[in-house]
């Protein structure tokens, strides 16, 4: 699923793109992408219409964007969403699921979901923050994000810190990937109690997290496959520099240990058994 080095990497595109014009109308392709607009798809397209985008905002993996009405769209990518900008007449993507046209005849903006996991939808007076999206944190690129406060949050936890990044209530924009990439960078295995980690070692690790989020936004993002890719289409680069996940068995670049995968949640957690011992009693960070 998309993190926030590549939503943050769609939410640019879409500043540059998109803010300013007027959209002339919205065709819903499939009801699914617009389920979580309860009014339904004809009213989407219907409220939409006539509107112009002020801005493109992201809140953690959450894009919106708010509208001269003082309403705003907000996406979600899921697994495999993308939003797109095309040439008008360009052929259709085969999954195809919402077109936004605008007044000026320029670049359509086209939302394609192959799995359909994603979704649009509009929320009344949601220009300034959605109500939908309110609860989730701000993430470490946030210029109102505290680092005390999610220092303190992190270490009152009783939980694993793995488990703890991945909290969009606690911090917003991290997902497995980057998870393991900052852990490895902190040398701390994703199994440490967050409640066993010192102050210190819970700001080291903020550090690395926030490092690692922009270091992954300038390479673009991560892109594994062709389901992630920017508005013009293009793929993320930053696979070429990790170091941890998806490198089961390749030597770990600090130590040259083979890196191990281990279950975690349903899906891997990659780390280096050496440089991330797994946590034994009260070891503390």
């Amino acid at each position: 699923m998309p993190e926030l080095p590549e939503v943050e990497t769609v939410r640019q595109g879409v500043a540059q793109w998109v803010v300013g014009r007027r959209i002339a109308s919205v065709e819903v392709r499939h009801p699914r992408a617009v389920r979580r607009h309860a009014p339904g798809d004809v009213h989407f397209a219907d409220v939409l219409a006539g509107r112009t985008v002020l801005d493109a905002r992201r809140r953690g993996k959450y894009l919106w964007l708010p509208l001269d009405s003082g309403d705003a769209i907000v996406g979600h990518l899921g697994m495999s969403g993308q939003l797109l900008l095309q040439p008008p007449g360009t052929t259709d993507e085969t999954h195809l699921r919402v077109r936004f046209r605008f007044s000026d005849d320029g670049p359509e903006l086209r939302f394609v979901d192959q799995r359909t996991f994603g979704g649009l939808s509009v929320s009344e007076g949601g220009a300034e923050l959605p109500d939908e999206i309110a609860h989730i944190a701000r993430d470490p690129m946030d210029p109102e994000f505290s680092d005390e406060a999610f220092v303190a949050a992190l270490r009152r936890r009783h939980t694993e810190v793995k488990r703890a990044l991945l909290d969009q209530t606690l911090i917003s924009g991290v997902g497995n990937i980057y998870a393991d990439e900052a852990l490895w960078r902190a040398k701390l295995h994703g199994g440490r109690p967050t409640d066993a980690l010192t102050g210190p070692a819970a700001q080291r690790l903020l550090g690395h997290v926030r490092d690692v989020l922009a270091e992954a936004i300038s390479e673009g993002g991560t892109s594994f496959d062709a389901l992630y890719v920017n508005v013009n289409g293009e793929s993320g680069y930053f696979d070429r520099a990790l170091n941890a996940y998806g490198r089961e068995g390749e030597p770990c670049r600090r130590c040259g240990a083979p890196i191990r995968r281990e279950a975690f949640m349903n899906r891997s957690s990659y780390s280096c058994p050496h440089c991330q011992p797994r946590p034994r009693g009260s070891l503390r960070g």
